[in-house]
């Protein structure tokens, strides 16, 4: 048994141990260590992120021929959902003309496609008004879902539409929604901010929320229940980490004390389609108590992909009720090659919380 043992890598060695069992675990706690935070946010377990990536999948399609970018599980009905901005040339219920990618992208329409986890669609919504579809959270509700998006777009000066408000609705196969729609509830934490986001901690029931304001990227940490009565009181409020400014931002969740970040860009190519860049994606940890990062690391998961785009980090918990089991998901728009139209839809996930 002991030369067994020594021929376990630090990943199996870690998985075998008993801290990762679902005993760790009080109620709907946070994931928990031995020793306890007197902080606003409870200490807990975090992703290493030196782990390797595993594929879940790899090139399935969407809904939509652009490129994904965000995604969130509803890990109860086992549902898989994904943002993509509408393409150019559809046509959708009550439009009396084809708008260009161009038009949807300025004014922030979405759509939103519901996936079983075998990769399969099983429905799909348009959401016009909304954003960019930086990040969505997803809260299970029956057989169904509520969504969290951005909405209430508003152009930049790239004429690229983002979100000024906060949106809950109810996943509805087949509806067009607008900001103005009886079936959106909108909030508003932050007054005057803008590039408002949302992502859902789900094992905490916790919102957290990105925006700007005054120049200024922001994340705050709210009790879910607590938000939806419209009280934003956060549990923590930090500024983006200084090593954030620069790179493309592309996604984020939390997971307990730890808010992650992912940013990056696709490969390059020369003109006969050699590829001329490595991986510049980026994983980064950060303390929600403190602001400051824990950890950032280069990740290469996906990193065969010909065209490979990180679009966005969500939760998965592959059995519901064992949260320590919980996987931290990279989303990679891809494609097969620079030719292709119909864009596709990769991911990636780290299961080790240490």
């Amino acid at each position: 048994m002991m030369g067994e043992t020594f021929g376990l890598s630090r990943r199996q060695l870690l998985k075998r141990g008993g801290a990762l069992t679902a005993g760790a675990l009080t109620g709907s706690l946070v994931l928990s260590q031995a020793a306890t935070a007197a902080a606003a946010v409870p200490a807990s377990k975090r992703f290493d992120l030196t782990d390797d990536s595993d594929q879940w999948f790899r090139e399935i399609l969407l809904s939509e021929t652009r490129i994904l970018q965000s995604f969130g599980f509803d890990n109860t009905n086992k549902h898989l959902y994904t943002a993509q901005l509408v393409q150019g040339g559809r046509i959708l219920s009550g439009e009396s003309r084809a708008y260009t990618g161009t038009e949807r992208s300025t004014n922030g329409d979405l759509c939103i496609t519901r996936l079983d986890w075998r990769g399969s669609i099983i429905g799909r919504m348009y959401l016009k008004g909304f954003g960019h579809g930086v990040s969505i959270g997803v809260e299970p509700s029956g057989n169904s879902a509520y969504l969290w998006t951005e909405t209430d777009s508003v152009p930049d000066s790239q004429n690229t539409g983002y979100g000024t408000k906060i949106a809950r609705f109810k996943f509805a196969n087949g509806a067009v929604l607008q900001p103005d729609s009886f079936q959106v509830t909108r909030f508003d934490p932050v007054p005057g901010s803008d590039h408002n986001t949302a992502a859902i901690d789900p094992v905490n029931n916790r919102l957290a929320v990105r925006h700007r304001i005054g120049g200024t990227w922001k994340y705050s940490l709210y009790d879910l229940a607590t938000f939806k009565t419209g009280t934003f009181t956060p549990l923590a409020t930090i500024t983006q980490p200084a090593v954030l400014t620069g790179p493309t931002f592309q996604g984020y969740t939390s997971l307990g004390q730890y808010l992650y970040t992912l940013d990056g860009t696709a490969y390059t190519y020369d003109a006969n389609g050699n590829r001329t860049s490595t991986s510049n994606t980026y994983l980064t940890s950060v303390d929600w108590n403190t602001g400051t990062v824990y950890e950032r690391r280069l990740s290469k998961a996906g990193e065969s992909l010909f065209y490979r785009e990180p679009e966005g980090l969500a939760v998965q918990i592959p059995d519901i009720t064992n949260p320590a089991a919980a996987r931290l998901h990279i989303g990679f728009g891809s494609m097969q090659s620079l030719t292709e139209t119909d864009k596709k839809a990769s991911f990636y996930y780290k299961d080790l919380l240490v």
